[in-house]
């Protein structure tokens, strides 16, 4: 009898992005800049750790306080390609549909109180074919098995009175 030894081999990814921003500091006010009180564009975000395999990114910035059932989204693009540098009014990418059902970016623009701002980036292994009119939740389905790493940086911006 022969006996056949099979050895399976798996490996993760790290799986973790450094997301910084020169625009704001982690947990810090988001600049009126980048607000609705402001030039209404986007902040500039610093990604270490990008996996050698990533073939595009994608970036969710999404306010889970807005006073609407699963909170606000502001920014859906993806097929950015990989970079460490997003700059300051990022234009690149196949932008979808945030929640005011706009593509590309919304800045922060809380009717009330102190709001926080998540802006999470992914490493993708391929080019997302999408319709432009795809939201949050479509862009997170379709990155389903796709995703090498993620990283979050959250902002905080009240408007002032």
């Amino acid at each position: 009898m022969k006996t056949i030894l099979i050895i399976l081999t798996a490996f993760l990814i790290d799986g973790s992005l450094t997301i910084t921003s020169t625009s704001f500091a982690e947990n810090g006010q988001i600049p009126s800049k980048y607000t609705c009180d402001g030039d209404n564009i986007t902040p500039s975000l610093h990604i270490n750790n990008l996996p050698k395999e990533t073939k595009t990114m994608a970036v969710i910035m999404h306010d889970p306080d807005a006073p609407k059932k699963g909170g606000f989204t502001h920014w859906v693009v993806w097929n950015i390609e990989p970079m460490m540098n997003i700059p300051e009014n990022f234009k690149g990418g196949d932008n979808g549909m945030n929640g005011a059902n706009i593509d590309g970016y919304t800045g922060p623009c809380p009717p009330y109180g102190i709001h926080h701002y998540h802006f999470n980036v992914y490493a993708l292994d391929t080019k997302l074919t999408l319709e432009t009119t795809t939201g949050k939740d479509g862009l997170e389905k379709a990155m389903q098995g796709h995703i090498l790493a993620k990283g979050e940086l959250i902002g905080l911006y009240e408007r002032k009175k």
